[in-house]
């Protein structure tokens, strides 16, 4: 009797162990600190240039001229700092928030539509929703450079 629960002692004991180290080991580690203002500056100077990326490349799409071209980059730069700022503010309900998104992207560009043509504003609405596919211009671009390169 003494043998079989000294037994059934050490089987328990040996799955807990296991059970605990096995999840100890699918844990994801944690960062050891916070991180550092270089990190923090590099990161922000990293999202920067991403986001002038993206509205480089969805100003190729449009059918403006370059005197208009600019003042929509410039609009939408505007656009973008003002949601981040949305998005900094507290409110105390998650629906006031999105009404004034909401406002902020129908009213922001209220302006532009008398200065360009409809197809682009058109754009413009596609790429304040979200639905612009930033990865067909790059393959357009990308065409476009190798059959340049061909020709050459």
């Amino acid at each position: 009797m003494k043998k079989t629960t000294l037994l059934l002692f050490m089987v328990l004991f040996a799955l807990s162990t296991n059970a605990q180290m096995r999840r100890n080991s699918n844990r994801i580690p944690q960062a050891s600190s916070e991180p550092t203002e270089e990190q923090l500056e590099k990161r922000a100077r990293e999202m920067e240039e991403r986001k002038e990326e993206f509205i480089n490349n969805f100003l190729t799409t449009l059918e403006a001229d370059e005197f208009q071209k600019h003042i929509i980059k410039q609009n939408i730069n505007s656009f973008f700092e003002a949601k981040v700022a949305l998005f900094k503010v507290k409110y105390d309900h998650s629906i006031d928030r999105k009404n004034a998104i909401e406002n902020l992207e129908n009213n922001h560009f209220k302006d532009l539509e008398e200065l360009i043509s409809d197809a682009d504003m058109a754009k413009i609405k596609e790429m304040i929703k979200g639905k612009f596919d930033e990865k067909e211009v790059i393959k357009e671009k990308r065409k476009k450079k190798k059959k340049k390169k061909d020709e050459d």
